[in-house]
């Protein structure tokens, strides 16, 4: 990957399921309301779902749950080649469950079952709390190992790939972050940091991506 120094793996629609060995499963219907936890919460997501949606017709995006073929074959090969020549990679949330994918984990299709008693949000806001191991490249990065993150997801990664170890998950113990197990930055997440600027630590990952990526270039 001639002039590549590291690579981001953004979000958008579903992996294909047939990477992994299985078909695809039709979600049910949920509504946001149930989903955003409160009212203020859904009256929130209501007013920025159109920047949102904006964001993912801009990225090619045309169906989160229907897949997208084209795309999941050009960053699996882009993956490929990263992981092949030890590039940073940082993964977001389908990102991170094809980085898991590519690497021969699975994912889980539909989460509604793990969410029973306390509904899995649909919010761009911080309000989901993940725990992170706390001798992981992840935690070092974000400086803390309990972190307030935002939730867009119905899919997440079921079993880890080859030399992926999860480092986060929340409070329902669903995988929320992976890294791999080696020198190579490699980190996948399950929320958006990019839609969370105004944390902190969220920037953080972006910095440190870009420091690894200035390292890259120097070996």
């Amino acid at each position: 990957m001639p002039g590549l120094d590291g690579l981001i793996i953004g979000g958008g629609a579903d992996v294909d399921p047939a990477l992994y060995g299985e078909t695809r499963v039709v979600p049910p219907l949920r509504e946001l309301r149930r989903r955003s936890g409160s009212l203020s919460g859904f009256l929130l997501s209501l007013l920025l779902f159109p920047l949102i949606w904006i964001a993912r017709r801009l990225s090619g995006l045309r169906g989160r749950h229907g897949g997208d073929r084209d795309r999941d074959a050009l960053e699996t090969e882009l993956l490929q080649q990263a992981l092949a020549e030890g590039k940073p990679v940082l993964g977001i949330c389908r990102g991170a469950q094809l980085l898991n994918v590519v690497n021969g984990g699975t994912l889980y299709q539909e989460l509604s079952d793990y969410y029973d008693e306390a509904p899995n949000l649909d919010t761009i806001w911080p309000l989901k709390t993940v725990d992170l191991v706390s001798d992981s490249r992840l935690a070092m990065v974000l400086g803390r190992t309990r972190c307030p993150v935002n939730s867009l997801h119905r899919q997440a990664i079921r079993d880890p790939g080859n030399k992926l170890v999860v480092v986060a998950r929340d409070r329902q113990n669903v995988t929320q972050a992976i890294e791999l197990e080696a020198e190579t930055w490699v980190i996948g997440v399950q929320w958006h940091p990019e839609y969370l600027p105004q944390r902190r630590e969220q920037r953080r990952l972006f910095r440190a991506l870009v420091t690894a990526a200035g390292q890259n270039r120097g070996t």
